[in-house]
């Protein structure tokens, strides 16, 4: 299938690895001119030269996405660097998981703030263009109650609730806006191989609990972020496409 991404250009934070790598791979496999922003300057650096590499425009720079107008340059230097922005990933989790209120801070500053403030950065690109996107990424811990701490779900449920309430005052203007919840997903360096080195019962019980018997591949995410956040998708938003291999048990009505 062709998702008709050849010459857009997408933007992804926290774009240097796990899931967001992987979307930054595939939109530039299919063609689409990528920046991408994480904390580790050498990984921006590595990842903007293998997506070069694979003959498309890329920009990429290190920065915290809680400092608001680092975010703000970024999102416009890399407009300008690509020669516009269609459609925008806000992949950014501070993972803060514990309950307390420093979790709520952090989820807050970076979950939350991080995703209203790269949408708002680029809108004046996505105005521009034919086919304009905007994609929340979520976690299935915003849908039901699970061993993760209250600010981490209350946050993802509510990032659900902005990409819907983005897709109903944007439609008007042929902006999509949807909202990805994947499920538990390890990857190399990621939250989950932390975990089963470091906390191996908690590791045995989440992946107990997954009827496939496995967690997700970051790949698998990132296919579903791009076909969401591509042309091939053009009649979809406002949805929440749950990712979980059938992890959670609520129906999605």
């Amino acid at each position: 299938m062709d998702l008709g991404l050849k010459g857009l250009s997408a933007l992804v934070t926290g774009g240097t690895k796990g899931i967001g790598r992987r979307a930054a791979d595939l939109f530039a496999d299919e063609g689409a001119n990528v920046a991408v922003c994480a904390r580790n300057a050498g990984e921006v650096e590595e990842t903007v030269a293998a997506l070069k590499a694979k003959g498309v425009k890329a920009f990429g720079r290190a920065l915290d996405v809680a400092d608001k107008d680092a975010l703000e340059t970024f999102v416009k230097d890399a407009a300008e660097a690509l020669g516009g922005l269609d459609m925008v990933v806000a992949n950014v989790s501070a993972l803060a998981v514990a309950d307390d209120e420093d979790a709520w801070m952090k989820g807050f500053n970076v979950d939350m703030m991080h995703t209203v403030r790269t949408v708002n950065a680029a809108m004046p690109y996505l105005e521009k263009s034919k086919s304009a996107s905007i994609t929340v990424i979520s976690s299935v811990s915003g849908r039901e109650i699970d061993f993760t701490g209250p600010a981490y779900g209350a946050f993802k449920a509510a990032l659900v609730h902005y990409a819907q309430g983005l897709a109903y005052r944007l439609a008007p203007k042929m902006i999509r806006a949807n909202a990805v919840s994947p499920g538990n997903t390890y990857f190399d360096k990621g939250i989950w191989q932390h975990i089963e080195q470091n906390i191996p019962d908690l590791f045995k019980t989440a992946l107990s609990l997954n009827p496939t018997g496995r967690m997700a591949t970051a790949e698998e995410i990132a296919r579903g972020i791009v076909f969401l956040a591509s042309p091939a998708s053009s009649f979809t938003t406002g949805t929440n496409l749950v990712i979980d291999g059938a992890l959670t048990k609520g129906v999605q009505l």
